[in-house]
């Protein structure tokens, strides 16, 4: 036994030595693996840039063209000015606001400028000049995306909505969830956005919004009658107390408790009176906000900022064709050499 102790830490060098071999050996492995990876990356960079390299003039010329070519479309077809409206619809008008921006871009296309002209109540020449229109949610307050919200979790089961956070429906919800919406026009001229307002506000009303407003009107009036036969009632009381109080006054009357003398009956008169002044303002205010709904939502529609006298120029990138044509023949051309590529690698293929 005592022959074999002094082999204890020889064995334990062997086994450290094999230790920082193995270590050095994976991380050998590791910067070999990311050697070639970075050396395939430069060969796949070199590989694309290679057929540039070689056709540098061919392509500069042609991108040079194409850069004329997007620039003087541009001067042709002149400048693009945009207009927008803010409208806040009523009695669920949004949806035939909706259907009429698809209807007059469909005119725009089809180059129906004698219906637009009807429409906007303008000539054929100014409507030839629409390029198109565009139905966007509206400025919006913090407030105003709680409230969507909340009247959204009420309209669906109380399992579903626990799946849905108010993140998730922000970013998923309806162009048409919104309460105000901004109409944007485009044109080739500046000066046409202000005899457009009388077009869009022809389109707001339909049947089935009429029927709404209609529902709505009936509503209110039996919920005024409510409050106003509740209020009725108050004053019946308040004078019917009051008679009382005045007879209680004249005769000095008091009643008598179990202990002795103690004005009850004038306590809970004051009680009570004051309870009947609560729901007398409560009713007032009910009537008064009904009022306030019917004056403020008697239209179809608010404007609540029409289009500017004179459109501003459209910055849009897609409207630049000095810079779409040479990006799209640059785009052409790398596809088309990828399926030369993929086509000979196919046809030497064994």
């Amino acid at each position: 036994m005592s022959e074999n102790l002094p082999k204890g830490p020889q064995n334990e060098e062997v086994d450290l030595g094999q230790l920082f071999n193995a270590i050095g050996g994976l991380f050998e492995r590791l910067f070999t693996f990311i050697g070639k990876t970075l050396k395939g990356i430069f060969k796949a960079i070199i590989y694309a840039l290679k057929p540039f390299v070689n056709n540098f003039k061919v392509i500069s010329i042609i991108l040079f063209i194409a850069t004329i070519l997007g620039f003087t479309t541009e001067k042709l077809s002149g400048p693009t000015y945009v207009s927008d409206m803010l409208v806040r619809p009523y009695f669920d008008s949004k949806y035939q606001l909706a259907n009429n921006v698809d209807y007059f871009n469909a005119l725009i296309e089809a180059e129906n400028f004698q219906e637009l002209s009807q429409i906007f109540e303008i000539d054929t020449i100014k409507a030839s000049h629409l390029k198109g229109f565009e139905m966007e949610i509206g400025p919006e307050t913090e407030n105003d995306l709680l409230q969507q919200y909340d009247n959204y979790i009420k309209t669906i089961d109380s399992t579903l909505a626990l799946d849905v956070t108010y993140e998730e429906f922000i970013e998923n919800r309806d162009i048409l969830a919104a309460s105000i919406f901004s109409i944007k026009a485009r044109s080739s001229t500046h000066d046409i956005f202000p005899s457009l307002e009388q077009g869009f506000v022809k389109t707001f009303e339909n049947e089935y919004s009429r029927k709404l407003k209609r529902i709505r009107d009936s509503t209110v009036i039996l919920k005024k009658s409510y409050h106003q036969i509740e209020l009725r009632r108050v004053d019946s009381l308040q004078k019917v107390y009051l008679n009382i109080l005045e007879k209680e006054s004249d005769k000095d009357q008091l009643s008598m408790g179990e202990g002795g003398l103690f004005p009850i009956t004038q306590e809970r008169s004051v009680t009570r009176e004051y309870e009947l002044f609560q729901e007398e303002l409560k009713a007032r205010n009910a009537i008064s906000n009904l009022d306030q709904k019917l004056i403020e939502e008697s239209d179809f529609y608010d404007i609540l900022s029409g289009f500017e006298e004179v459109g501003t120029e459209d910055k849009d990138i897609f409207e630049k064709y000095s810079i779409i044509f040479p990006l799209t023949v640059l785009a052409l051309m790398i596809i088309t050499f990828l399926l030369f590529r993929v086509f000979n690698f196919i046809k030497k293929y064994e």
